[in-house]
């Protein structure tokens, strides 16, 4: 298996709450990118929201064993988190998830 961390972009169609913010960051939690070396000296932060374009950014840490299943569970998790936090996918649609880096041991 390969760690690889993930970049998965998003737009709001409505305003995210603080309470929705802080769901989706404890959702997201096992998949913070700063226990990777990556993560870390980059300081990637798992949720980044530009309230004035409406467009939020997910950096995620994913295992996998190829690039494209890498990509498949990003979303996945991304996807679930939102809805934990009640932003179906028509509220906060996902872009294509970006490999930012890869750890492979």
């Amino acid at each position: 298996m390969t760690t690889y961390v993930m970049t998965v972009p998003g737009t709001l169609q409505r305003p995210l709450t603080e309470e929705a913010r802080a769901a989706v960051l404890r959702a997201l939690r096992p998949a913070d990118p700063r226990t990777t070396d990556v993560g870390a000296a980059e300081e990637l932060d798992i949720l980044s929201v530009d309230s004035d374009a409406s467009i939020f950014t997910l950096h995620l840490e994913v295992e996998a064993g190829t690039s494209g299943a890498a990509r498949e569970e990003a979303r996945r998790i991304a996807g679930v988190a939102l809805e934990q936090a009640g932003l179906p996918a028509s509220d906060a649609p996902l872009g294509e998830p970006v490999i930012t880096a890869i750890d492979a041991e």
